[in-house]
């Protein structure tokens, strides 16, 4: 990483025909990334073996699902995703930025 401090608002795309994702940051420990998507856009149920996951919503608002559960989410919200809960981001109900970090065992 060549920066240890990074805007979001600079690194985030959207793009029409899919989500858009970056990496930001990447140590021996944790991953951080964001993914961006428009209304109607969504990232399949998939789960981490061996890694919990968290996402952060910046902006906007989106359905998403954490094992058995799904619910509505918005800007501020932090969504939870231990190793091995299949997780993933139904539907943007509008243009969403969502911070992601996942540990690295």
């Amino acid at each position: 990483m060549a920066e240890g401090f990074i805007r979001i608002d600079r690194m985030a795309r959207f793009d029409a025909g899919t989500a858009f994702k970056a990496d930001l940051a990447e140590g021996d420990h944790l991953f951080v990334g964001i993914n961006c998507f428009e209304p109607g856009q969504a990232q399949r149920v998939h789960s981490h073996a061996g890694e919990d996951k968290m996402y952060y919503v910046v902006s906007g608002r989106a359905r998403m699902s954490v094992g058995d559960e799904e619910r509505g989410v918005e800007s501020g919200t932090v969504v939870w995703a231990p190793a091995g809960v299949p997780h993933g981001v139904t539907e943007a109900l509008e243009r969403t930025v969502m911070l992601v970090a996942m540990s690295r065992r």
